[in-house]
């Protein structure tokens, strides 16, 4: 996951017909097509090796294709009307609703898929109507990191609470250096930083416009009025976040395990990652789930939905989970494999930890969650700014939420 998803429109797509490749509804399956939006050279590779594998004990030949993250949803909706799908479907967990709204999709229990011993949360973000119609492997969350020198010799502790984040933010801030960075661009990126921030306050999607949205969105505001965060969070990706990091232009940021491979390359830069602050001391962070669930699309061909369905049992066991997870930096959905992986990598113990408590973004609203993430990262927008106070941005963002 990189965190980000894009706003859909909704085609209902009926009778999706089998997508290309060898085999028919009678013939045998000789290969299976796949589509995913892995298109990172090394990424590509490696899930291509894995499928082939999977494909391999299913008895199948997998063709594997990736398109840009921008591009999946709409080609996947073209497809469903043409009815050209792919056997295998990779999705961002908060499409997938959307998707199998349209009945693109078929549920997994109809071929006895195990999805035993999941993350409530994970399993949560690939069902929809109270059936399972996709599995994520691995999934991801964000945290804290920050620079142990730069805590250190500012006398420091790792930041807990709120007021603690703001205090020692502001020592960290030096010239050239601000204390704190997040991601609070105008997508669903800023919608996804600032929701650990907003859940683990009791705020909730379903109404934006209450106290304890707006005292969670007063928190990043404080943090740009004092000068311990820089304005120009309104413009950073998640990308731009971690390169002020590295630079060595903040001290902490919110951000993702996906980083990890380029920060352990960093020289000079002792990191270190710890669980995002919360409201009050005592309290578990919630923060929300990150990661793509693999689906079975329908098909004319029960054959190859029955391939499909076994490599995508495969992409999902114990096994394969744990070598994913140290490939990407994620975290393998099922609990035991988890707690068998923080042991064996500690710096992602945290992830762990923040993922036993996590939530799918689609939770509580299902195909209507584009709609609220795009009134909250408006309202960061507008309060950051300064343009509107934190309740009336708020309120603005609920209207839009809910289109009036």
């Amino acid at each position: 996951m990189r965190a980000g998803t894009v706003a859909l429109v909704l085609l209902v797509a009926t009778g999706c017909g089998g997508g290309a490749g060898a085999g028919s509804s009678t013939g045998k399956v000789t290969s299976i097509t796949a589509l995913d939006y892995y298109t990172d050279e090394s990424e590509h590779a490696q899930w291509g090796e894995l499928l082939t594998a999977c494909g391999k004990t299913a008895g199948v030949r997998v063709e594997h294709t990736s398109v840009p993250g921008a591009s999946l949803v709409p080609k996947v909706l073209r497809q469903a009307s043409s009815r050209t799908l792919p056997d295998l479907l990779m999705l961002d967990n908060p499409d997938m609703q959307q998707i199998a709204q349209t009945g693109a999709l078929t549920p997994l229990d109809q071929y006895g898929i195990d999805s035993g011993g999941f993350a409530n949360g994970i399993l949560s973000a690939g069902t929809y109507k109270g059936k399972v119609y996709g599995l994520a492997p691995n999934v991801s969350t964000v945290t804290l990191f920050y620079n142990k020198d730069m805590l250190s010799k500012a006398g420091v502790a790792v930041p807990r609470t709120w007021d603690e984040l703001k205090s020692a933010a502001a020592k960290l801030t030096l010239p050239g250096r601000y204390g704190m960075a997040v991601d609070a661009n105008a997508t669903f990126e800023g919608s996804w930083q600032f929701l650990p921030f907003l859940w683990s306050n009791g705020g909730d999607e379903k109404q934006l416009d209450t106290p304890q949205a707006a005292q969670a969105l007063r928190l990043w505001v404080d943090l740009v009025k004092s000068g311990s965060m820089s304005k120009s969070v309104l413009n950073w990706t998640q990308a731009d976040v971690h390169d002020q990091f590295v630079a060595g232009r903040t001290a902490m940021m919110i951000n993702g395990p996906w980083r990890i491979p380029d920060l352990d390359k960093a020289k000079n830069l002792d990191w270190a990652v710890a669980p995002i602050p919360v409201p009050r001391m005592g309290q578990t962070p919630v923060t929300p789930l990150g990661g793509e669930v693999w689906t079975v699309p329908q098909s004319a061909s029960k054959a190859r939905q029955e391939k499909a369905a076994q490599v995508l049992a495969c992409l999902n066991d114990s096994t394969n989970m744990l070598a994913l997870a140290k490939q990407h930096f994620t975290v393998p959905s099922r609990t035991a494999v988890a707690a068998q992986y923080a042991e064996q990598v500690p710096s992602m113990a945290p992830f762990v930890k923040s993922v036993d408590a996590a939530r799918a973004r689609t939770s509580e609203l299902g195909v209507k969650w584009p709609k609220a993430a795009t009134g909250i990262y408006t309202a960061i927008q507008s309060a950051l700014t300064g343009e509107q106070t934190p309740e009336e941005a708020l309120q603005h963002a609920q209207q839009i939420a809910t289109g009036s």
